[in-house]
């Protein structure tokens, strides 16, 4: 195939939805400047373009030619548009009889191809192609994280020393579960031992609290050298929400710590753009190599929501003395954009792999016990620095939740079957064949579970809206009473969609939500703003003080009573204030360019949230977003109810279970 028949062969895929725009437009540029370059490597960027989009940080050559239909993007009815007229050259047909070796021959060229340094726009390494840009976010975190974790004053804690092993005792007091090692203090132990650190667990294992403990070790370690050089700490997470919650875990959290520990331990968390200073109309930031961050420790929240570029400008703008350690739940779904930096960093985790100094240390530190099933004398260094907590606190051993979410994890299809079948309390299954407003009804107007104080769908919040509205002239505190009590109500119950599109999407199940709503009396959708509408900011407003993925809802707040001698009312949309300072932030409508209504609300942008009760939505049919670790993040939403819903196959849930992410990258090659 000529190099002008492939780009005729990449438009019609980009028809097809199966490339994006960008993906051809880049086969096409590196064709202009160098019309030599085989169409075998015009077809590679492509092809590696497009992986960015779907979270790949590179195009795995081998993995490609053994499943051609991986690299594309195909949505469920990629068959129909086959049949309707699909091109006919079909990616398989492209790679027919091309060998591995053949391929990376065909991608050497002088002018585009490298295999490390250099000025080419891509980098072949091994069998992975990336865009430069790509590779060296990949090589800048490997160089930081290697420096850290080979810092000689980054293992200033010693067993040996005065108060140590002390202050780990007083922060850690013994727990009732004998014969099980107590993993809160050993993460704390570990990650006072290095200057880089990953703390990583599921919900409710308790990572907040083993930082604060942390934080509180580091900083009384400080403070006992020298009682006027406090440790400059910083909190960050990185959307507004998460940075929320981490806010109210921190602050609870420290309630339990000694009063001159808890002073000079901070609440204030920020996020990761505004930490670093972003620039608008910028990739770069303000803190960079240049210009580092002023703080001696950091520490960020759901960094498995950290991308490859992200998680590279941070550690560029970490000071030389400076130590990170991440939190996150190596299980959820990964970053939006390329990367999965946590899931390959922990890529190990499950199984400790801790040399046997590491665990003569451990003991040392903490006198904990590491299993021998979780020692390896081959450990790598970054091993040596990643804790994983294993007991939940949250969920219980009989929690359906727990099991269910633990056998999603494992992709354990019978234990999946058998929890549905033991009917647990607090999980429900709901088939729901055809879409619409009265399939959605049950779930969103009545409950599920049985009476009680379960949340009963959306018409607890528009319930205490309508009841508890203040009469006309009610002063500020009354309307702010109002408006905490309404997103308080809203707060309990939410709705999570896995896919955008279709009868199953957000954008249906959103308009068939407002519909039952409505059929039921409880609401009264308009085309534009109406009370009621729950909505999502989708980009920060440093000027509203709003912040990606803060929920508000829309109130029409009672003024003065108006010449026809009835109350006059005003459409206000109200969000609780993320600050640290609590209270309601009052927001015109007209002033938010940046939502959407959000009955339902996509598992990537719950990420980082928690609900009382949540139901997640799966549509009848395989999709390629259908995977574990989506189906895990969904469930884990939940802190007391969850109820699955499935368009028509019930087995979906099993199916997705069995197909965890893999996304292509080369992070920390030894670790594999």
């Amino acid at each position: 195939m000529t190099a002008s028949a492939l780009l005729d062969l990449l438009a019609a895929w980009v028809g097809l939805g199966w490339l994006r725009p960008v993906d051809r437009a880049l086969a096409r540029f590196l064709h202009d400047e160098c019309p030599d370059a085989h169409p075998l490597l015009l077809l590679a960027a492509a092809l590696a373009s497009h992986q960015l989009g779907r979270g790949h940080a590179c195009l795995d050559l081998r993995a490609t030619l053994a499943d051609p239909w991986m690299a594309l993007s195909l949505p469920p009815e990629s068959a129909a548009a086959e049949a309707a007229g699909a091109p006919p050259v079909l990616p398989a047909q492209v790679l027919s009889g091309i060998s591995l070796s053949e391929w990376r021959a065909a991608l050497h060229h002088a002018d585009l191809t490298a295999d490390g340094p250099g000025q080419t726009p891509l980098v072949l390494a091994g069998d992975r192609l990336y865009l430069r840009r790509y590779w060296q976010c990949e090589r800048t975190i490997e160089t930081v994280i290697g420096g850290l974790l080979a810092r000689p004053d980054g293992r200033a804690a010693d067993p040996g020393s005065d108060g140590f092993r002390q202050r780990l005792a007083e922060l850690f007091p013994p727990t009732p579960a004998a014969g099980e090692p107590d993993w809160q203090k050993i993460a704390c132990a570990l990650a006072a031992r290095s200057a880089f650190a990953i703390i990583t667990g599921g919900p409710g294992t308790g990572k907040t609290t083993t930082v604060v403990r942390l934080l509180a070790l580091l900083q009384g370690t400080a403070l006992a050298t020298d009682p006027a050089r406090p440790l400059r700490i910083r909190l960050a997470a990185p959307t507004g929400k998460a940075a929320a919650r981490l806010r109210e875990s921190i602050a609870s959290a420290l309630e339990q710590l000694p009063v001159e520990l808890s002073a000079a331990i901070p609440a204030e968390v920020t996020t990761v753009h505004r930490l670093l200073g972003s620039r608008p109309g910028s990739r770069r930031f303000r803190h960079d190599a240049r210009d580092r961050l002023d703080l001696d420790v950091l520490v960020v929240d759901e960094a498995s929501m950290i991308d490859l570029e992200m998680m590279a400008a941070l550690l560029t703008a970490l000071p030389d003395h400076g130590r990170l350690v991440l939190l996150g739940d190596k299980d959820q779904l990964a970053s939006v954009e390329a990367g999965s930096v946590l899931g390959e960093l922990c890529r190990r985790a499950g199984e400790g792999r801790y040399t046997p100094a590491t665990a003569a240390w451990i003991e040392a530190a903490c006198g904990e016990i590491i299993p021998a099933s979780l020692m390896a004398p081959a450990g790598a260094l970054p091993d040596q620095a990643i804790a994983m907590l294993r007991r939940s606190h949250r969920f219980t051993a009989d929690s359906g939740i727990g099991q269910l979410a633990a056998a999603v994890n494992t992709g354990d299809e019978t234990k999946i079957a058998a929890l549905w079948q033991a009917a647990a309390p607090d999980i429900a299954r709901i088939d729901i064949r055809d879409p619409g407003a009265a399939a959605l009804a049950g779930l969103v107007v009545g409950d599920p579970f049985a009476a009680g104080d379960r949340p009963a769908g959306y018409a607890a919040y528009l319930t205490a809206l309508s009841a508890g509205r203040p009469g006309p002239g009610a002063d500020g505190e009354a309307l702010a009473a109002w408006a905490d009590r309404v997103l308080a109500a809203h707060a309990r119950f939410q709705v999570l969609c896995a896919v955008r599109g279709g009868p199953w999407g957000i954008a249906a199940v959103n308009e068939g939500i407002a519909a039952a709503l409505a059929a039921a009396g409880l609401l009264a959708p308009g085309d534009g703003w109406y009370e009621g509408r729950p909505v999502l900011v989708t980009r920060n407003d440093y000027a509203l003080g709003l912040m990606n993925g803060d929920i508000g809802v829309t109130l029409a707040v009672p003024g003065a009573v108006g010449l026809d001698g009835r109350p006059a009312t005003v459409l206000r949309v109200a969000f609780r204030r993320d600050d640290g300072r609590g209270g309601i932030r009052w927001v015109l409508p007209s002033r938010l360019a940046d939502v959407e209504t959000v009955f339902a609300l996509t598992v990537h942008k719950a990420q980082g949230s928690e609900f009382e009760h949540c139901a997640l939505i799966l549509p009848g049919y395989r999709s390629p977003v259908l995977t574990r670790e989506l189906v895990y993040t969904g469930i884990t939403r939940a802190r007391r109810w969850f109820s699955l819903v499935t368009g028509g196959n019930p087995a979906i849930v099993a199916e997705a279970a069995g197909r965890p992410v893999q996304r292509s990258g080369g992070l920390f090659p030894d670790l594999d």
